[in-house]
């Protein structure tokens, strides 16, 4: 079947179309229909009865597949790797799982999990589902203050967390940041539960901190218990405009159906199948595609717990690709532009057999056109980009490589998945021509394993999601659909600029100044203007090796821009900085460097990677003469 076909089935019957997907299920109870017109969005399975473990682990086991890879843990931090079967994935769950039900913890009840990328990060989020808990999971490592927010939030009832993660060069405890957020918060969990890592040792709290190695050894599994496929299955907090983080929900039934269909059909993976993806699980791809969509589909997911430069090189992708003969390998365009400025050449690439591998899927930040050709041309497998959203938690529009293998267009995420009906609208909400710039948003009901709503704040999902633009989601995303039907996301809403009274696509300068020779990743912000309202601003980073005088290189990337969007853009300025702030995921956070440079205050976002980036990028932008005071 052809994506045009496989669109226009589900065009044509989307309830038939999806409750054909939900076959690829174990059910308890199946639904007695796909779609249910309740709740603020819809929902979807909504009286269905499943469970996500049994369908991630229990089922394999029972097929007899218990002696398949499930996990591969792969750690440069540690220099080791360590290999799970289903059958001791299994085995591992249902005695966490036990430790939990043993002191309470039962179906709807939170459970926050604040761990490093190790099995047992994977292995807790499973054993919350495996007894119909609501696991939340914040990244390891994040600020007490943050944490604490989120646990005020979630109200969880018991909180997993390890005594450490491991970064290039130090190691991070974690038990001390759990404890100091516990104090803070008003809610108080009834029990933790602590790996201790040998790394890092954590002092217990008598009567709240239990040992994990040592519970789980005494403890008794527990069984599968079904939930409605309206259930929610987690509760992740992406950053909120008013600081208050948003809890996005994940609803069992519809992110199960989601998931399955997916992992075949976009990444061509299927049992037995090697999928790694380099994320971490305290974002969405972690949820979706390191953990629950390889497992239901019966592959083996690798976890990594390191960098993609450092641990020890750039070349540390290619050796754990082809170590593990890595199938389909995704991670994001800002890790390949990491490793393309370390390794310009790509030499550490031809040192490793990547035989196995079929393709490189990129995601989370937009993949300029430069860095796809450099992996292309350095990896020799199609590189193929793709959009979602934590509020998705699958892609909105995909190259469907299990499907059919579409016409690359670089800089484009290609079509819609089934389940999008993708369009562009202006500011009044009415559809704009092809090849237009415009707000992207998806026409209503959004598809199985999207967002329902909100945690306890449906109000706050009909601002930020439904109220704009009536009868469609609001992506937040600035873009446009080209004559063929592929999508291009050029820019967040927030920072598509206004210069002159002309609306201009960061994106668009981006991709012009990454075609530099010299430049490794960029980014342009619009900056305040007493003219014209607002400024474009390029930053620089510049590939290792790179002798050329960076005046050269700026003054060359401006006529650049000049030359191939046109003065209407007005980019005159640009900078080169050594390192771009980003949050953990690889987002440059374009609006943080924007303040910076209209010389507002500004607070470092909870996500951020390192906060000392944001005075060497402070000191750049005084350099070319920002911060300029407010306008």
């Amino acid at each position: 079947m052809s994506y045009q076909q496989l669109y226009a089935r589900w065009r044509d019957d989307p309830e038939a179309f999806w409750t054909q997907a939900a076959r690829a299920i174990d059910w308890d109870r199946p639904a007695s229909r796909a779609y249910f017109d309740q709740g603020p969005a819809g929902e979807w399975f909504a009286d269905g009865m499943v469970n996500a473990c049994w369908n991630a682990i229990d089922r394999h086991v029972a097929a007899g597949h218990g002696d398949r890879l499930a996990v591969i843990h792969d750690s440069p931090m540690t220099d080791s790797v360590t290999r799970l079967t289903y059958g001791e994935l299994q085995d591992r769950v249902a005695r966490l799982a036990g430790v939990m039900a043993a002191r309470g913890i039962a179906k709807g009840d939170r459970v926050i999990i604040y761990m490093p990328m190790i099995p047992e990060a994977l292995e807790a989020m499973l054993a919350c589902a495996r007894i119909g808990a609501i696991h939340s999971v914040v990244f390891g490592g994040f600020a007490a203050h943050e944490l604490a927010v989120r646990i005020d939030d979630a109200r969880p009832r018991a909180i997993l967390a390890a005594s450490c993660g491991l970064e290039p060069g130090r190691t991070v405890a974690y038990k001390p940041l759990m404890d100091r957020a516990i104090d803070e918060a008003a809610h108080k969990p009834d029990f933790t539960i602590v790996l201790q890592r040998p790394e890092c040792a954590a002092q217990m709290t008598a009567g709240r901190d239990l040992d994990w190695t040592e519970a789980v050894a005494a403890a008794t599994p527990a069984d599968c218990v079904p939930v409605e496929g309206n259930h929610p299955a987690y509760i992740l907090y992406t950053s909120g405009t008013t600081g208050q983080p948003k809890g996005v929900v994940r609803h069992t039934g519809g992110h199960l159906v989601a998931l399955a269909w997916s992992v075949p059909n976009i990444y061509g993976i299927g049992p037995g199948d090697v999928f790694w993806v380099a994320s971490d699980v305290g974002w969405v791809v972690g949820h979706s595609y390191i953990v629950y969509g390889p497992l239901i589909a019966g592959a083996t997911t690798v976890i990594f717990e390191g960098k993609p430069v450092g641990t020890p090189d750039a070349g540390t992708f290619w050796r754990v690709i082809a170590d593990h003969k890595v199938k389909s390998f995704f991670t994001a365009p800002t890790a390949i532009r990491a490793v393309k400025r370390e390794d310009p050449e790509g030499s550490l690439v031809a040192r490793h057999h990547l035989s196995s591998l079929q393709a490189l899927f990129l995601a989370g930040e937009r993949a300029d056109p430069d860095t796809v050709a450099w992996a292309e041309d350095r990896v020799k497998v199609p590189v193929i980009d793709h959009w979602w959203q934590t509020e998705t938690g699958w892609p909105i529009a995909a190259n469907p490589f299990g499907v059919e293998m579409m016409a690359v267009k670089k800089g484009s995420p290609t079509v819609p998945m089934p389940g999008y009906d993708v369009q562009v609208l202006d500011e009044a909400g009415q559809p704009v021509a092809p090849g237009t710039l415009g707000a992207i948003a998806i026409k209503l009901p959004l598809p199985p394993g999207t967002l329902p709503t909100l945690w306890q704040a449906e109000d706050r999902f009909r601002r930020a999601y439904l109220d704009h633009f009536p009868g469609f989601y609001e992506t937040g995303d600035a873009g446009y659909i080209d004559e063929d039907g592929y999508v291009w996301i050029m820019a967040r809403t927030d920072d598509v600029i206004n210069v002159a009274g002309h609306r201009l696509s960061t994106g668009a300068m981006e991709e012009v100044l990454s075609s530099h020779p010299a430049v490794a990743e960029c980014a342009v912000i619009g900056v305040a203007d007493p003219l014209k309202g607002q400024a474009p601003l390029g930053l620089l980073c510049l590939k290792k090796g790179v002798e050329t005088d960076p005046a050269q290189i700026t003054a060359e990337v401006v006529r650049m821009v000049r030359d191939r969007i046109g003065p209407v853009a007005a980019f005159k300025t640009a900078c080169v900085v050594d390192r771009l702030p980003k949050t953990r995921s690889g987002k440059i956070l374009r609006a943080t460097m924007a303040k910076i440079a209209d010389g507002e205050a500004v607070k470092a976002p909870a996500t951020i990677d390192d906060p000392a980036i944001l005075d060497e990028v402070r000191a750049a932008l005084a350099g070319v003469g920002y911060p300029m005071g407010s306008v």
